[in-house]
């Protein structure tokens, strides 16, 4: 392959400066048994991601030949920077599966994620296939272009149309795509490569992408061409030289489990960690894929912390089974996202919270006057036990901030208490991970804070902490406020707030002509009614505040009780393990020792 080609499509130009080069493709690397892999000509000097953006550029030719179009030129440098803005590849993968998602308005029904083997050198590589709509010769070119986004819809997640190549050069050197459509009454399938690796090794100073469409209307595939024929069959080239794939009926072979309309991605030459080791462990967990980094950082935690590392706040770190039941907050209905074959069951926390309750907040934004923002709080199922507190933030259904803490580190009050919201009226940053900083932000931020301090001087004393002095200041203030002669019938004034759904597990604000004056645990009003409306003076409020306060008292010291016990039985198993120790040492002695005595 030499010389140098282009090929036109509107104002869509490609070019391409190369040497000749060997079709030799008998060298590529093979996987090694410690899970490196060895480097040959067609592969990059680094390959972790982190140090592959570090090299020289090059003399760049900036004079246009003759019939070659002007044009702003993107050296392939900026591929790898443009991908650092993922810190994390949990976040690069997210991006792939949000572009799944939002081809649920086309009808896709399914998103599949897996690991496959390279047929050039049994090197894994990362598998994302939909059904959706597919795209067409123009779309594909769109995908592959940098900031160009058709997505406007406020139903869709992705908006910069820079995602896809940020998320696939963050995860490894290159991409294939193969997609499939129909628009207006024509079939078409077409096949696009971005490789950081064929522009590092032919030193080229611009982003090429060779692609090559096939016009599958005849049930047949018939080449599409855009240039001239010598352009298609040099696209076709380069894609073979440095894709997985080494003939065309290896790149037509790949369409056949699309279907009559979706899109593959194949991202292989997967980055490696400091180590030469893949960072994404696919070998812990047949049915999951696991940041190796985060999942060692994990298990070098001690017995206390462990108990930490196993809920689903830390596991959505280290697992991607965790983090994508996560990912999405309102339960899909006819689209799974399957992982490894086995489908990601959705998991909603506010579901599993206890005493959770329902607030909402109106953000002073003018694009959205009439923007409402519903949170739901409560204590995880684990509490007290758990030092696990946050709020998971999603913006048009996508998770952003998980377990976002709006207070400081070492802030005991609020521990346990987890909540869920939307928040459409700020605009998140462009990895996705967290939010723009804006006074929006800021003042979204002291809500969060005030709703979780208000929740827990209410609730505490639920999950067994000591009862907020101010709640119980509002308790007896709220019965010394009602004379005794018109207690009958206050139960008709006093009535439990109409927005917030009744349950056992829900807390309620009492409300006295239409003023709220405290919050009550679960059953508090029932009882409390019932009392000032039969005139039940053998137990006041303040009696039952007074025991109320007593039992907390108890509560807490049986529980430093039970801390002690622990950390006695810890201190035990301790005792115990280097008591076996010393008489397996013994025994080993005392073995020696016949031995030598059997032999003199």
């Amino acid at each position: 392959m030499s010389g140098n080609f282009f090929q036109k499509q509107d104002n869509f130009v490609e070019i391409l400066d190369s040497d000749d080069e060997d079709d030799d493709r008998s060298s590529r690397p093979e996987v090694q048994n410690n899970g490196t892999i060895e480097s040959d000509d067609r592969k990059l000097e680094n390959r972790s991601f982190w140090k592959a953006g570090v090299f020289e550029i090059g003399p760049v030719k900036w004079t246009p030949s003759q019939d070659e179009l002007e044009h702003a030129r993107v050296h392939p440098k900026f591929l790898h920077s443009n991908a650092t803005s993922h810190k994390w590849a949990f976040g690069a993968i997210a991006e792939l599966l949000d572009n799944a998602v939002d081809e649920i308005n086309n009808g896709a029904t399914f998103v599949k994620v897996d690991r496959i083997f390279s047929k050039r050198d049994n090197s894994p590589a990362l598998l994302f296939l939909d059904d959706g709509g597919g795209m067409d010769p123009e779309g594909m070119r769109k995908c592959m272009s940098l900031g160009y986004s058709t997505k406007k819809s406020n139903n869709t997640i992705g908006q910069y149309g820079n995602g896809f190549k940020t998320s696939t050069m963050r995860l490894g050197a290159d991409v294939i795509v193969f997609s499939r459509a129909s628009r207006k009454g024509k079939a078409t399938q077409s096949v696009g490569l971005l490789s950081y690796t064929f522009l590092r090794r032919t030193g080229q100073d611009d982003v090429i992408v060779p692609m090559i469409d096939f016009d599958i209307s005849k049930h047949w595939a018939e080449p599409l061409v855009y240039g001239t024929p010598d352009d298609w069959s040099t696209n076709l080239n380069t894609i073979l030289e440095w894709s997985p794939f080494a003939s065309k009926d290896d790149l037509i072979h790949q369409f056949e489990d699309i279907g009559p309309h979706g899109t593959k991605v194949l991202v292989y030459n997967l980055w490696l960690n400091d180590e030469g080791i893949y960072e994404l462990n696919f070998d812990e967990d047949d049915e999951d894929i696991k940041l190796r980094d985060e999942a060692s950082r994990s298990s070098k935690l001690s017995k206390k912390q462990a108990g930490t590392q196993a809920h689903i706040s830390s596991r959505l770190l280290h697992s991607l089974r965790a983090y994508a039941s996560m990912l999405y907050l309102k339960k899909f209905e006819n689209f799974k996202i399957i992982l490894r074959g086995k489908p990601v069951e959705q998991f909603n926390i506010a579901d599993d919270l206890r005493h959770s309750e329902v607030v909402t907040y109106r953000p002073h934004a003018y694009s959205m006057k009439d923007a409402v923002v519903v949170t739901t709080l409560g204590f995880i199922k684990e509490a007290p036990a758990l030092p696990i507190t946050g709020f998971n933030v999603y913006h048009k259904n996508r998770l952003i901030r998980p377990f976002w803490k709006v207070t400081g580190e070492g802030h005991s009050k609020g521990y346990g208490i987890v909540g869920v919201l939307e928040a459409n009226f700020i605009e998140p940053a462009h990895d996705k991970q967290d939010f723009e900083r804006s006074s929006l932000f800021s003042r979204l931020e002291l809500k969060l804070k005030q709703m979780q301090m208000d929740y827990w001087k209410s609730h505490c004393h639920l999950v067994g902490h000591v009862p907020d002095p101010s709640f119980l200041r509002k308790m007896e203030k709220t019965s010394s406020n009602v004379p005794q002669s018109q207690r009958v019938g206050f139960d008709q004034q006093t009535m439990v707030n109409p927005t917030t759904p009744k349950s056992q597990s829900q807390s309620q604000t009492v409300y006295n002509n239409g003023v709220p004056i405290a919050r009550a645990p679960p059953g508090f009003e029932t009882n409390f009614n019932q009392q000032v409306a039969y005139g039940d003076s053998s137990r006041d409020i303040d009696q039952i505040c007074n025991e109320n306060v007593q039992l907390f008292m108890r509560c807490e010291e049986y529980m430093k009780k039970e801390n002690d016990l622990k950390m006695t039985v810890e201190e035990l198993e301790k005792q115990v393990m280097e008591t076996k120790r010393k008489c397996a040492e013994i025994s080993q002695r005392l073995e020696f020792l016949r031995r030598q005595k059997l032999v003199r």
